[in-house]
């Protein structure tokens, strides 16, 4: 893959492995993942539970638990700064300044005994050498930003004083108060009604444009991809198996696994009309990540499985312009129908 001009350039991440070693064997989390964000792009890693998503957001901020995890390899490069090779101070002072992450439950996030504005104003002014007037003032601005009412009042009042969708934008607001390069959210509105999910991606988008940061949008759901990201990352049992555009992949997948993925998606039906379209699952259970097949991770699942499938990995390999999968059967089904 050809990385974007430098200068566009926020996030480089290279060949990045991160395992966790358990009483049940070595668990491969994340196996040999590449992948980059531009400034002002919307990446999204989409894939089941236990596919790696999280845990590759985790350790781009170096946030994975040491024991059991550990990054073993590649390299995750951060406007230039490789953040691998940093100390724990060096990385303390990018995180939440120059790459901010918004977490899936922000009463887990948010400390529960400190006051919204003050939770902002802490990173403020650890990073941005502030005075308390000053950050407190910054603090009152990001909540209005996020389009929380009566800004002032919300930011003198303690998280449970908060709905569950003020709390998210309290959390986008302390994210994005430092005015980071990249921000990482991790399922954000998974715990939130679908009115309010859709306000709070909307609200992200709106304020990426703004200040032009990158975006890496970890989810499950392809609908929440096809409307917020210009680029999408399948994976699968902790490996990328896919990689296009938006529009690309929605038009043509290449890859089965995310076929199944499309095909169990319900469709939007016209008010009245009959539906006796049935979603499709796809067979069988997630492996082990201790105990993986030889070849093929999906291949156990998989209905265009073949003996190559079982026996070897296959390579990433592009298709079309900008367009990759690690299939060996790839070539025969595209453009073929979900």
């Amino acid at each position: 893959m050809n990385a974007p001009a430098s200068e566009d350039l926020i996030l480089d991440v290279k060949n990045l492995k991160t395992v966790f070693f358990t009483n049940s064997g070595l668990f491969k989390a994340v196996d040999d993942v590449s992948f980059n964000v531009k400034r002002g792009e919307t990446l999204a890693i989409v894939g089941e539970s236990g596919c790696g998503k999280s845990v590759s957001a985790l350790s781009i901020m170096r946030l994975v638990p040491n024991p059991p995890g550990r990054i073993v390899g590649g390299s995750v490069t951060l406007e230039g700064t490789d953040l691998l090779a940093l100390g724990e101070d060096e990385m303390r002072a990018i995180r939440g300044n120059r790459m901010s992450m918004i977490f899936q439950e922000p009463m887990t996030s948010l400390n529960p005994v400190m006051r919204i504005g003050d939770q902002i104003t802490e990173a403020l002014r650890l990073h941005q050498d502030m005075t308390s007037k000053q950050a407190w003032k910054r603090a009152v601005e990001m909540l209005k930003l996020v389009r929380i009412p009566e800004p002032e009042r919300r930011a003198r009042e303690y998280p449970h004083q908060l709905s569950g969708g003020m709390r998210q934008r309290a959390m986008i607001a302390m994210a994005l108060a430092c005015r980071p390069a990249l921000l990482i959210a991790d399922e954000p509105t998974t715990a939130l009604d679908v009115t309010i999910q859709a306000q709070i991606l909307a609200l992200i988008v709106d304020l990426q444009k703004e200040l032009g940061t990158g975006l890496i949008l970890i989810t499950h759901d392809l609908g929440v991809v096809a409307q917020t990201a210009q680029r999408v990352i399948v994976m699968y049992a902790g490996k990328k198996v896919e990689e296009a555009s938006v529009e690309d992949l929605f038009e043509n997948p290449k890859h089965p696994y995310t076929r199944g993925l499309m095909a169990s998606m319900p469709a939007v039906i016209a008010l009245g009309a009959r539906n006796d379209t049935r979603l499709t699952e796809i067979p069988g259970m997630v492996p082990s990540l201790t105990n993986l097949p030889v070849g093929c991770a999906f291949a156990p699942r998989c209905k265009m499985a073949i003996d190559r499938c079982r026996e070897q990995y296959p390579p990433l390999d592009e298709f079309g312009d900008k367009h990759f999968a690690a299939c060996w059967r790839a070539a025969e089904i595209e453009g073929a129908p979900v």
